[in-house]
């Protein structure tokens, strides 16, 4: 069932409610020059339309009223998929995925070329402007293939920050992880809330090392799961609130740590001569279940 609108509504938002894009998305088709209204070709941001009296046409083709029905999907991008609906050149895109969904979506952010891993598609513009907004601190989790083994002094660089294209960013938590067997090469978790162009790559080539394979695990506390390559699946609100739920560890942490899993033991060295004092009573009041709010 189609919506109906009454009054003006600003132009990027009845785009992204028509699930065409995401409105930072439908800002640069507008000044791309790819949206027309009643004929005019409009560059302008902020223009506002009435959908039941203008004609909006996007590249040639109607902008089709907006749907009742919202859809949420996680999707597990593939590496050499463009994360765009279309592509001139005739290259894979995520869209190529979406053929039998029910009505159109759009991606929320991007995943580049080469990187796969977890993506969220809509045709929800408020919840995609929700999820890319720098004031919600969505933290994103990737793990990074690198071309080397890169020490505890450089994975603290990215903790303090790096400045790459784009502006200063770091890193909120940094993780050595085992993955295969190989020991010539790192995998490295890090968790990031910003989502500049290429960042983590740009992050490790800072601190001297290439990423030679990126897989983007999780969304606040939405993660991929064991959503196989190619696959998509439909995300309930239960799921959704997932995406905007902080993890205690980053609610509690007032000073980020490195974490090296390979050498567990070493990370923080008893100091001779120390012991330590403990009281069973307040040790057990610290540890003892708490009761749920209800």
């Amino acid at each position: 069932m189609a919506l109906t609108k009454s009054g003006p509504i600003r132009l990027n938002k009845y785009l992204a409610d028509c699930g065409v894009a995401s409105r930072r998305g439908a800002d640069e088709l507008i000044t791309d020059g790819q949206v027309q209204v009643n004929g005019k070709t409009v560059y302008e941001l902020g223009v506002r339309v009435d959908p039941s009296m203008d004609r909006i046409v996007l590249n040639g083709k109607p902008v089709r009223a907006p749907l009742e029905q919202k859809i949420y999907v996680i999707f597990h991008k593939p590496e050499k998929v463009l994360t765009t609906m279309s592509d001139p050149e005739g290259r894979p895109t995520v869209a190529d995925f979406m053929e039998k969904l029910p009505v159109r979506v759009f991606p929320v952010g991007r995943l580049d070329w080469e990187t796969e891993g977890l993506l969220l598609l809509t045709n929800d513009g408020d919840f995609a402007q929700k999820v890319q907004h720098p004031r919600e601190e969505i933290p994103k989790t990737y793990l990074a293939k690198l071309d080397g083994q890169p020490s505890e002094v450089h994975l603290q660089k990215l903790l303090r920050g790096v400045t790459i294209p784009g502006g200063r960013v770091k890193a909120l938590h940094v993780e050595r992880v085992r993955i295969g067997e190989s020991k010539q090469y790192d995998w490295v978790k890090i968790v990031i809330n910003e989502g500049k162009n290429r960042q983590v790559r740009y992050m490790f080539q800072k601190i001297g090392y290439d990423v030679k394979k990126l897989r983007r695990v999780a969304i606040g506390q939405l993660t991929l799961g064991s959503l196989q390559k190619g696959d998509y699946a439909f995300l309930e609100a239960s799921m959704l609130a997932r995406i905007f739920r902080k993890r205690r560890a980053e609610a509690g942490d007032k000073a980020p740590v490195v974490v090296d899993s390979k050498k567990p033991a070493e990370r923080y060295p008893r100091k001779k001569g120390l012991k330590r004092k403990f009281n069973k009573k307040k040790t057990a009041a610290k540890f003892a279940p708490k009761r749920a709010f209800r």
